[in-house]
């Protein structure tokens, strides 16, 4: 089982983690949607296509644009469409 924690907090569990990059990507089932809060950040990777992020909120803490998915991923990347990895202190382990 492979868990996303951030403020002492499970974000996400997930026994289907995807790596791509270094990055691990939990389904967005997976994710505890209480927690999860649109952000208005985008990014583009050249061959991914357009991030959109979510930021974290947990026991009145935030934690800005630290999530990112892909939305409409490019055909290369489809594997990650459905799926959230995190970064900015959110911590990744099994």
């Amino acid at each position: 089982m492979v868990k996303a924690i951030w403020n002492d907090q499970v974000i996400a569990e997930t026994d289907d983690p995807l790596v791509l990059e270094g990055n691990v990507y939990f389904p967005l089932e997976s994710v505890k949607a209480e927690f999860l809060r649109q952000s208005s950040k985008t990014s583009i990777c050249s061959w991914k296509g357009t991030a959109n992020y979510y930021s974290l909120e947990v026991n009145g803490e935030e934690n800005p644009d630290s999530a990112w998915f892909y939305a409409s991923p490019s055909d290369a990347a489809s594997s990650i469409k459905g799926r959230v990895a995190f970064w900015r202190g959110v911590k990744v382990i099994e």
